[in-house]
């Protein structure tokens, strides 16, 4: 058997249904297998592979299987590396496959750049943001290294793994009955979780905190189920915003700096946060962190403990834990001896969230919401990095069968269209991408296999005609000089209609809520809908560093602010 063959095999008998990729020279062995074996694993060719790596990132994403992306070697390789980065801080299990020059070409350890054609050390390059890399260079070893692999991107914390694959070790044929296995690692014993029932039973303004960790241990609807047995108010990280549906009881919104006021507010008056499966990272939690929730105990639960080194509070409690463990024994014990009702507690976060209702309703948020609501059960929303992500965040309503994909601690602009793309495959079901006129053109040229697969993506184009982001922090900081970031300063975006034209895809335009149409979303196959912002666009509300995360900019009435701080 060819070793080509064999790493296929490989991953259709794991489950692996698509892998993504573009053609060159080291991978000609690769996509020739992937062919002969089309009817267990099919091979999408996407037209760049930063495209193929975010379409890997997508299904990973979307599945909680293993995405697949693979590229030639030397600039193939590289432009898979922003991808790959995106899996490693998101948390995504993906395998990355490069193709390598022969290794009788290899500069081995030649004190040269380079020997061969398109060399380059893939694998020293990604050494940092992958939990696992190595070049094969032995045929006997690919059975070792793709368990291995496999594996570690799945084991604990999962991320991204890299085989480096020589084109002379693809084409050599091996025995598989004769190939050494590697061994799997055991898993952790699974933590004592009656503590944290103790600690809000007897806490008077206990709040459950819920990271994407959650979605990324397949928890979704045990969380749901916790989060109706635990009568107690839940926020939730920016990426675990699907977590909880937009209708669920006693759930305040997500936190941090770009978070929902009330969020932040009901984090800020705790006395008791439980985490679970969130990094507590700077932007959830502030520039300072005496300045987060400072009556609060904080119980932390996270998979990965070099996370819990970063400690956000001297005296916390923090269990490296499999919430796939741990959720299950929590609803067990909270459905045994259920907890009593805080009412006052609820009443108080009631109250704050009324007091602040609309206060950041603004044209761009509206238009979320009216989005949202058209789209339909079932689908999956992916969104890209900018303001266009935050506004899906603050005002998208999840349905309950919703689910919602973000490039989060990478914050990668060009993520939405191709993971879109590998969200579709992973699941079946029809997703509509949410994106900016700046991130878009970064992947823009995915759109083609929309059309030549007639996949059922919607594309949903935020239009300014800036990079919003950048052009409000040159605003606040820069005297307005919006360089590189405005018309007037260099940035200018094409004729979307024409271009969805040259992509042949049905195209609409909305300049207000009147303009948005269900039948966009209904009909089948791909299309194109530009909604076009007027005038300069903002995201608030928004952090200023150093303040604590309720204070958030524009600042609210200071006499409402001391009420509900002294609730």
């Amino acid at each position: 058997m060819k070793v080509s063959d064999y790493i296929v095999s490989f991953l259709a008998d794991r489950g692996v249904t698509d892998a993504f990729g573009y053609p060159g020279g080291m991978v000609t062995h690769l996509m020739d297998s992937f062919d002969r074996q089309r009817g267990r694993i099919r091979a999408h060719v996407c037209y760049h592979e930063q495209g193929a790596a975010f379409a890997a990132c997508g299904y990973a994403a979307a599945s909680g299987r293993p995405g697949v992306a693979y590229a030639t070697s030397g600039p193939g390789a590289t432009n898979l590396m922003t991808g790959i980065a995106d899996a490693y801080f998101d948390s995504l299990p993906c395998l990355f496959l490069t193709g390598q020059v022969n290794t009788y070409e290899s500069k081995g350890t030649l004190p040269v750049r380079q020997k061969g054609f398109q060399e380059m050390d893939v694998v020293t390059a990604v050494r940092s943001y992958t939990k696992y890399a190595a070049c094969v260079t032995d045929p006997a070893h690919i059975r070792f290294e793709l368990e291995k692999a496999w594996a570690l991107c799945l084991a604990g914390r999962p991320g991204p793994v890299l085989l480096d694959l020589p084109m002379n070790v693809q084409r050599q044929e091996i025995d598989p009955a004769a190939l050494e296995g590697f061994p799997a690692p055991s898993a952790p014993p699974a933590p004592d979780v009656a503590f944290v029932l103790e600690a809000l039973r007897s806490a008077a303004r206990p709040c459950l905190l819920v990271g994407a960790g959650v979605k990324g241990a397949g928890m979704t609807e045990t969380m749901r189920a916790l989060a109706a047995a635990l009568p107690v108010p839940v926020v939730t990280s920016m990426l675990a915003v699907d977590v909880l549906p937009a209708a669920a009881p006693r759930c305040y919104g997500f936190v941090g700096a770009y978070g929902d006021r009330t969020a932040n507010f009901v984090l800020a008056k705790s006395d008791l946060i439980v985490s679970l499966g969130s990094r507590l990272d700077v932007r959830q939690i502030g520039g300072k962190k005496e300045n987060f929730a400072p009556g609060a105990r904080l119980i932390r639960f996270d998979i990965d403990a070099d996370e819990l080194h970063n400690r956000i509070k001297p005296d916390e409690t923090a269990v490296c834990a499999d919430l796939r463990d741990v959720l299950p024994r929590l609803l067990a014990a909270a459905r045994t001896a259920p907890l009593e009702e805080k009412r006052d507690w609820i009443a108080v976060c009631e109250e704050i969230r009324s007091a602040l209702a609309g206060y950041d309703d603004k044209a761009p948020n509206r238009m979320l919401a009216a989005v949202s609501r058209l789209i339909p059960d079932g689908a999956v929303i992916t969104t890209d990095v900018g303001q266009n992500q935050v506004w899906a965040a603050q005002s998208f309503a999840v349905k309950p069968g919703q689910t919602m994909l973000f490039s989060g601690g990478h914050g990668a602009m060009g993520f939405a269209l191709p993971a879109a793309i590998g969200a579709h495959y992973a699941t079946g079901r029809p997703v509509v991408c949410l994106t900016g006129d700046g991130g878009l053109q970064m992947n823009l040229q995915e759109l083609q296999l929309l059309r030549r697969e007639s996949l059922p993506v919607k594309v949903v184009l935020f239009n300014n005609e800036a990079l919003g982001m950048i052009r409000h922090f040159q605003e606040m900081y820069f005297d307005s000089h919006y360089v590189q970031t405005a018309a007037a300063g260099g940035y200018t975006t094409p004729s979307f209609a024409k271009l969805a034209a040259a992509y042949a895809l049905p195209y609409a335009r909305a300049e207000g809520e009147a303009g948005l149409q269900a039948e966009f979303f209904r009909a089948p196959g791909p299309a194109f809908l530009e909604v076009a912002l007027q005038g300069d666009t903002y995201v608030f509300p928004k952090l200023a560093m150093g303040k604590p995360n309720q204070d958030q900019e524009p600042p609210i009435d200071r006499a409402l602010y001391d009420r509900l701080m002294a609730l």
